[in-house]
């Protein structure tokens, strides 16, 4: 097995939505937002080759919305999802499975692209996974989730057949990942937990975005349940700490991965690391 960070570009979300009830004068010395409470995110996915198999999890925003949808969010960088996939010498039609941890906008937008007029799967060949429960929960949204659950994104993949459905801990497709589901952020978020090279590597989606949220206040505004998020949170920092497992962060603009340690003041980052020093 081999892993590889996938980088799809930045994006912007509003720092107060972003860092939930934690001050501004604490979490602007962590991502200094601009003159509009903006601060600048990463849409980090991961690539897994396990053996004739080539695994995508999360896919980024994608290009296919308009331009007053990508004003409120102001996408920038140079880098995309396929061209961090052609860098590593493959193409979109060597991706086996498109694993989605959820489905809000930028982590399923890439999924899907325009081609013309009509809205086709990016990944011709793959099978493209989500929870059945956070399926339903995404086609029929509740108002509050609506704006990040967008139609053209998810829709597509049900029409084209190359939908699949785990509500399993134990990924079908490989036996090297299970799943952490998770509630508070969404309904039946899946967190992958990958065994790579002797050790566990949590890919954290959106229960710990960025490596400033392992701290236990710092949950999203965006979290539909934050109370239980936090005790999510706190129930996998420990088994963390514990089995030694490295975290993966979707979000955070600078940092890729880390270790953790307990200390007198709480479970606190120990070391960080790129994907590739793992």
């Amino acid at each position: 097995m081999k892993l590889h960070t996938i980088n799809t570009g930045l994006f912007k979300l509003d720092g107060g939505a972003m860092h939930g009830v934690v001050p501004k004068s604490m979490w602007q010395k962590v991502n200094p937002a601009d003159e509009n409470n903006m601060c600048t995110w990463a849409m980090r996915c991961l690539l897994i080759e396990d053996e004739k198999r080539l695994i995508l999890i999360d896919t980024g925003m994608g290009h296919k919305q308009d331009a007053k949808f990508f004003s409120h969010f102001q996408p920038h960088g140079e880098d995309t999802l396929l061209h961090s996939i052609q860098d590593l010498g493959y193409t979109a039609n060597d991706i086996s499975d498109v694993f989605l941890t959820h489905l809000h906008f930028d982590h399923c937008g890439g999924a899907i692209s325009k081609m013309g007029d009509k809205l086709v799967p990016t990944f011709a060949h793959a099978k493209y996974w989500s929870h059945e429960t956070h399926w339903n929960s995404a086609i029929q949204p509740n108002a509050r989730e609506k704006a990040s659950f967008l139609k053209e994104n998810i829709l597509p993949i049900q029409e084209s057949g190359q939908l699949q459905f785990t509500n399993q801990v134990d990924i079908p497709f490989s036996a090297q990942m299970e799943i952490i589901m998770v509630n508070g952020h969404t309904d039946s978020m899946m967190l992958p937990l990958i065994h790579y090279r002797g050790k566990k590597i949590l890919f954290c989606a959106d229960l710990i975005p960025s490596i400033a949220h392992v701290s236990l206040p710092w949950v999203m505004a965006y979290d539909m349940r934050p109370l239980e998020t936090l005790n999510e949170k706190e129930s996998i920092l420990k088994q963390a700490v514990d089995n030694n497992w490295i975290l993966f962060f979707e979000h955070d603009k600078v940092n890729e991965c880390c270790t953790l340690q307990q200390t007198e003041k709480g479970i606190r980052v120990q070391e960080m690391m790129k994907m590739s020093e793992v």
